[in-house]
């Protein structure tokens, strides 16, 4: 399997899967699916440097991430397509 590791503030992100089927059931063609936003955070960056202090970044692998509409750019690895985006474009940090 092929393996990325962002650099800086990127995080590399799985989008969740679309909705395949409305709440009453109906069928949704792919042209009328909205792009996801939510997915998990595959890899992180090391994080930036900003005025010689380290800044960590704040989302870890796994985590469950909400992220703008038209965040990131679309990767494909090994068939999947997965986001690479900044950490600035994720929105908040989903919790169970």
């Amino acid at each position: 399997m092929t393996q990325l590791k962002p650099l800086g503030d990127r995080v590399l992100v799985r989008p969740n899967p679309a909705d395949e089927t409305t709440a009453g059931g109906l069928f949704i063609p792919d042209t009328a699916k909205e792009k996801p936003q939510q997915g998990t955070v595959v890899s992180v960056g090391p994080g930036t440097t900003e005025n010689g202090v380290r800044v960590e970044m704040s989302v870890n692998d796994g985590d469950a991430v909400l992220y703008g509409k038209y965040a990131g750019t679309e990767v494909t690895l090994d068939g999947e397509d997965l986001l690479i985006m900044r950490e600035t474009d994720i929105l908040g940090v989903v919790e169970a």
